[in-house]
């Protein structure tokens, strides 16, 4: 589905993404992680040829992403509110959505209907526009636009950020739901480790740009390599500042 050969970012003299050679097969759903800075939303853009590398391609399907548009075509993402047409309502997104991809109106309610527990009816049929809508809600707009067109090549960059926890439990179940049923390739990232390994059969970890690690998650098997990763030891009494000495009234001997 996906191949990364040399791939190379630069931003002055800082290497943000350096991986020599990374394949994604059809299907697999894969968790990026990683610290701030580590290159996952710079790795999703060089997929999404919203950047430009100094050297090395992306083929999606033995497309290369940089000289074709065609694999535009079952490729869904989101990766901020930037994505969004902040002037329109969301159903005039929707619809504008899959207007791009021939779905009229009726089909477009219709593959609307599976994310209505996801909107939690804060969604649809606010008459505002999407600018006018919380974090949270221009997070489901942005995710569900995603999805609509059912793509083959699901990508979404920290999608459990600014959702209540409802909201992230229902997530889970839909893109965990959508892989099984239509075997779409789905990439997301995230900070919240355990969200990741809960979603993810497979785990990236990134280090400096790099793919440092390529962990099969069974069962949640990921989990404790990724906390001892990510754990930083702390001997807790050598932190600790040292309880001040009592002043002492030497005449008497007692504390003062």
């Amino acid at each position: 589905m996906i191949t990364i050969d040399n791939l190379q970012k630069f931003f002055g003299e800082k290497k943000a993404v350096d991986i020599d050679s990374y394949q994604i097969a059809q299907g697999d759903m894969i968790g990026l992680v990683g610290n701030n800075g580590a290159g996952k939303t710079t790795l999703f853009r060089l997929i999404l040829d919203l950047l430009k590398a100094e050297n090395g391609f992306v083929t999606i399907e033995g497309i290369d992403v940089s000289k074709s548009e065609d694999w535009k075509n079952f490729t869904g993402a989101f990766i901020d509110d930037g994505f969004l047409i902040d002037y329109l309502t969301p159903e005039e997104y929707f619809y504008f959505i899959g207007k791009m991809y021939g779905l009229p109106k009726e089909e477009v309610d219709s593959r609307l209907v599976p994310f209505e527990r996801f909107m939690n009816g804060e969604v649809i049929g606010q008459k505002k526009f999407i600018r006018n809508f919380s974090a949270g809600n221009k997070q489901k707009i942005g995710i569900i636009s995603a999805m609509l067109h059912q793509p083959r090549l699901l990508i979404l960059d920290e999608p459990f950020n600014f959702l209540d926890p409802s909201s992230q439990s229902i997530i889970k179940s839909l893109l965990k739901k959508y892989n099984d049923d239509t075997n779409a390739t789905v990439l997301i990232s995230s900070h919240n480790l355990n969200h990741t390994v809960d979603v993810c059969p497979r785990i990236a970890l990134l280090e400096h740009g790099r793919i440092i690690r390529d962990i099969m998650n069974e069962n949640n098997s990921a989990e404790q390599e990724l906390e001892m990763y990510f754990n930083v030891d702390i001997d807790y009494e050598e932190t600790m500042p040292a309880a001040p000495e009592p002043d002492i009234d030497h005449s008497t001997g007692n504390e003062c």
